[in-house]
């Protein structure tokens, strides 16, 4: 590296830590300077990561938010803005990358699970209606705030988090409550299929 170049470097990372210090006192200008010295670079390794650009769109606007909401926390010390960015910026497109791969393996082994098959239609229905009673009857075993929460993720469609935010609980009590319900649940189902 030249000494014109380290130069160069050097002076635009006292910039962005001048700019950084400033958006994380909430500088809002500092903050769309800081955007505008990087956001081609936070793209473009979001691109090279996610390889879709609406993705790697979604990842930069994220990262740039986390950089609004987390400024204060930037050491200088520990990296240079431009380092602090991308790692940021990997973090989340790797995580994008491995939410996708993660939920295409869900769909393939549910389409896999679930494809069609030739099937004696009595029999299915029969099959169908007693497991209905089975789980309606074990939901009566599950305490009010247990049913409520399954009820609510699994019959509303709502995630996790939609049913925290819902009962206006946290996430962790929401996933206590489903796990030990299902638990139940499954005890209640598997005594009723026993005494049929």
């Amino acid at each position: 590296m030249t000494r014109a170049q380290t130069a160069v470097d050097t002076s635009e990372r006292a910039e962005l830590d001048t700019l950084l210090t400033a958006v994380a006192h909430g500088d809002r200008v500092a903050f769309t300077d800081f955007y505008r010295a990087t956001s081609a670079r936070v793209y473009g390794l979001a691109l090279r990561v996610v390889r879709h650009r609406a993705a790697a769109e979604e990842i930069t606007q994220e990262v740039y938010l986390q950089v609004w909401q987390t400024a204060a926390r930037y050491d200088a010390a520990m990296s240079t803005p431009t380092g602090w960015l991308m790692m940021l910026t990997h973090r989340r497109a790797v995580d994008r990358v491995r939410r996708e791969s993660a939920a295409s393996a869900r769909d393939l082994v549910f389409g896999h699970a679930h494809r069609p098959v030739d099937h004696d239609v009595v029999t299915e229905s029969v099959t169908r209606r007693l497991e209905a009673s089975s789980v309606a009857d074990g939901m009566r075993v599950l305490t009010p705030m247990q049913r409520e929460a399954i009820t609510l993720a699994y019959y509303g469609g709502r995630s996790y988090t939609e049913v925290a935010d819902h009962l206006g609980i946290p996430l962790s009590t929401v996933k206590s409550r489903i796990r030990d319900g299902l638990r139940r649940l499954r005890a209640a189902v598997a005594e009723h299929v026993v005494a049929v």
